[in-house]
């Protein structure tokens, strides 16, 4: 097991879960998530994905369970395969596993030197180390301004810019080394988390994929079905929240000709579920977590 699963029995009770139903668990990592549905499950099924072949390892001899190495945004493609829609819920945590944080070589962490890459798939060819080394610079500015959402982005895409002119920039301590003049002084842990986190999303496409993925669990679930989606940063929340409520990712609401809103889930939950104080205590990444519910109408 790579880790302590956030929200775990917020989640799961979130999720309703049937004893004969059918489930996916769209971010396996290590593996926690999965467990306790399957717990809950007697005759039913459950389809987990992750694109990080380390998570395979993680998989127990249960033939309830059919571990699906790919990323989530090709959700309805391998249900279809597996003739498995609808599904009866889909559970989502959109963290960074501590496995691919602890590790040097992921690269991920800004608290140990290693590799710039950040993939979560390694079969990928573009790492964060060619975001740094070859992106022009509106590129850069415009990543670390939406995805970083830093207000400095382009103190820090000059600073790059510069520093790749004398050398290569190949790891996490090259990249902090040549951006500490941009740090504010004691908000510096905060300063290269908004960085590396900017360059993450990029390297993996992460909002991209999670609007891909929020439309086709729509679309596979049954009436009635649950969505629940954890998230860690204002980025995803903001999409999760929106499309809950609206369908779409801009908000806005269709109505019918009478002003009844056209809308496909019912949201569950106002305000977001987060960790207590004792998880918290226990595992300080469940502090910016936030889990939120919708059923399919």
């Amino acid at each position: 097991m790579f880790h302590n699963s956030v929200l775990l029995e917020e989640s799961i009770r979130a999720l309703a879960i049937r004893p004969e139903g059918i489930y996916v668990d769209a971010t396996y990592g290590g593996g926690g998530h999965s467990k306790a549905i399957l717990k809950e499950l007697q005759d039913g099924k459950l389809y987990a994905f992750d694109q990080d072949e380390d998570a395979m390892a993680n998989k127990p001899e249960d033939d309830r369970l059919t571990l699906i190495h790919n990323n989530f945004r090709h959700l309805r493609n391998f249900l279809k395969l597996y003739k498995a829609v609808p599904v009866d819920g889909i559970l989502a945590d959109l963290g960074v596993s501590s496995h691919q944080i602890d590790n040097p070589e992921r690269g991920f962490s800004t608290r140990f030197e290693g590799v710039l890459d950040m993939r979560m798939n390694r079969d990928k060819k573009m790492s964060a180390r060619e975001v740094v080394n070859e992106y022009k610079e509106d590129k850069l500015v415009a990543i670390f301004r939406e995805y970083g959402e830093l207000h400095n982005a382009m103190k820090i895409t000059r600073l790059i810019i510069s520093g790749r002119k004398e050398k290569l920039i190949n790891t996490t301590e090259d990249l902090k080394e040549i951006l500490m003049p941009a740090a504010e002084r004691g908000k510096e842990n905060k300063f290269f988390a908004q960085v590396f986190q900017a360059l993450r999303i990029e390297v993996n496409q992460e909002l991209d994929a999670l609007k891909e993925f929020l439309i086709q669990a729509t679309d596979v679930l049954k009436q009635g079905g649950r969505l629940v989606i954890i998230s860690y940063h204002s980025l995803e929340d903001r999409l999760v929240k929106e499309y809950f409520r609206s369908g779409k990712f801009s908000g806005n609401i269709e109505k019918d000709f009478y002003g009844n809103p056209i809308v496909p889930l019912k949201v569950l939950n106002r305000k977001p579920v987060v960790a207590t104080k004792e998880e918290i205590a226990l595992n300080s990444r469940a502090r910016s977590a936030r889990l939120r519910i919708a059923e399919k109408l």
